[in-house]
C-alpha cells in the first residue's frame, strides 16, 4: 500500500500529534497521505466524514479514535469500498484494534501488504409511517428500536420474512450484526459472535416475561419490528436508532424493515490481534 487517507476524532488527538505523526511517517517513506478530520453535519448526505474528499486510488482507510469513530467511518465511506483500520487512542477496542504502541509497526506492515480483509456484513433499515418511507439507514453495529419518553414498557411485533414471529413487552429490541453483538446487545444478554460470520441477532431489552430470549437468524432473512400499542390501547411514541447515531422517531403502527446491506464494509486485520485474543483481554479485564 502506497495511498493512505486518515480520518481523525479530533477529542481523542486535540493536538493532532498523533496524525500529523502518521502522516509524516507515511510520507518519509514514500507513500500519500491526506487527513480529515470527523466532524458532526447537521445537513448533507454523510454524518462525519465527507467520502467525497477521499482521493481516487486511496488504498487505505486509517482511522484515528476508537470503536465509535470507525463506525462513523464505516458508514459514512461505504459505498468507497476502501479497506478501512481503526488505531485506538483510548482502552483497547474490538474494532480499532491497533493500540498506540503498536501504530509503527502496524504502518509497516500495511506498507509492506502484511495484512488481510475480513469483510464486515452491515444492515440496511427503513422505517415506514403508515406505509410510506420516511427515513433509511445502515449500520455496522445494531438498529435498536426502543421507547422515548417515561419508563414503561411497550409491545413490539416481530416479524420474519412476512410471516409473525412473536411479540412482547420490552423497554426495546436490538437488531445485531456479528460486528454489533459485542456491544450493546451484548450488555442485554446476547450472544458473541464471530465479526466474520453472516448472520443477525435479535435481543429484547429488558423483555417483561420468561421466554423472551436472543435469536439468531440468517443474514439474509427479512425482519420487521412493529411498534404496537400501549397497555391502555394509547399511541406511544419510539425511536429507531442507527448504531446510536441517526435517530428516526416512530409511533405505533409504524414499522421498520431490516435487511442485509448490499455492500459489506472491509476491514483491515493485522496478524498480530485475533478477535479471540481481543475477546480473552476484555474478559480478563471485566
Amino acid at each position: 500500500m502506497k495511498k493512505f487517507y486518515v480520518i481523525t476524532n479530533s477529542l481523542k488527538d486535540p493536538n493532532r500529534q498523533v496524525t500529523d505523526n502518521i502522516r509524516d511517517y507515511l510520507n518519509k517513506n514514500g507513500c500519500t497521505c491526506e487527513v480529515q478530520e470527523a466532524m458532526p453535519k447537521k445537513e448533507g448526505p454523510y454524518h462525519y466524514t465527507d467520502p467525497d474528499l477521499i482521493p481516487e486510488g486511496t488504498e487505505c482507510i486509517i482511522v484515528l479514535g476508537g470503536d465509535g469513530t470507525l463506525l462513523q467511518a464505516a458508514r459514512d465511506v461505504l459505498h468507497r469500498e476502501i479497506p478501512l483500520i481503526g488505531i485506538n487512542l483510548g482502552t483497547l477496542g474490538f474494532l480499532a484494534e491497533v493500540d498506540r504502541a503498536s501504530i509503527y509497526p502496524a504502518l509497516d506492515q500495511l506498507m509492506q501488504d502484511a495484512y488481510s480483509l475480513e469483510k464486515r456484513m452491515m444492515l440496511k433499515g427503513k422505517v415506514y409511517h403508515q406505509g410510506r418511507l420516511v427515513g433509511e439507514d445502515i449500520a455496522l453495529n445494531d438498529i435498536v428500536i426502543s421507547r422515548e419518553g417515561p419508563l414503561r414498557v411497550i409491545n413490539f411485533i416481530n416479524y420474519v420474512n412476512g410471516e409473525y414471529l412473536n411479540s412482547y413487552n420490552a423497554d426495546g429490541i436490538i437488531i445485531s450484526t456479528p460486528t454489533g453483538s459485542t456491544g450493546y446487545s451484548l450488555s442485554c444478554g446476547g450472544p458473541i459472535v464471530s465479526p466474520g460470520a453472516e448472520m443477525t441477532i435479535l435481543t429484547p431489552i429488558a423483555p417483561h416475561t420468561l421466554n423472551s430470549r436472543s435469536l439468531i437468524l440468517s443474514a439474509e432473512d427479512v425482519i420487521t419490528v412493529e411498534l404496537g400499542k400501549g397497555r391502555k390501547q394509547n399511541e406511544e411514541n419510539g425511536l429507531a436508532s442507527f448504531d446510536g447515531d441517526t435517530v428516526f422517531p416512530i409511533v405505533t403502527g409504524d414499522q421498520i424493515v431490516i435487511e442485509r446491506s448490499r455492500v459489506s464494509t472491509k476491514i483491515i486485520k493485522l496478524s498480530n490481534v485475533s478477535f479471540v485474543e481481543v475477546l480473552r483481554q476484555k474478559m480478563q479485564d471485566s
